[in-house]
């Protein structure tokens, strides 16, 4: 009973840690999107930051987002 309690818990945190790696990914891939994509879809807020440090910044982003896509979907907790 005890192992099986353990199993439960373990699943439980492995779902629960996937589903918030998955999570955090799509939030910095969609700031990745708005930095570097910030001219085509016209937000002024963001334009008028230097564009170097958007493309940088944004560069980042995509490295981040992908490695936290990468570790919620391998689920090698």
């Amino acid at each position: 009973m005890q192992e099986s309690f353990r199993d439960r818990q373990k699943k439980s945190y492995t779902l629960m840690r996937m589903s918030y790696d998955l999570v955090m990914a799509l939030l910095i891939l969609g700031m990745a999107v708005v930095m570097i994509f910030a001219e085509k879809l016209k937000i002024e807020q963001i334009m008028a930051v230097d564009d170097t440090f958007r493309y940088l910044f944004g560069g980042i982003c995509v490295l981040y987002g992908g490695f936290r896509l990468y570790r919620g979907i391998k689920r090698d907790y």
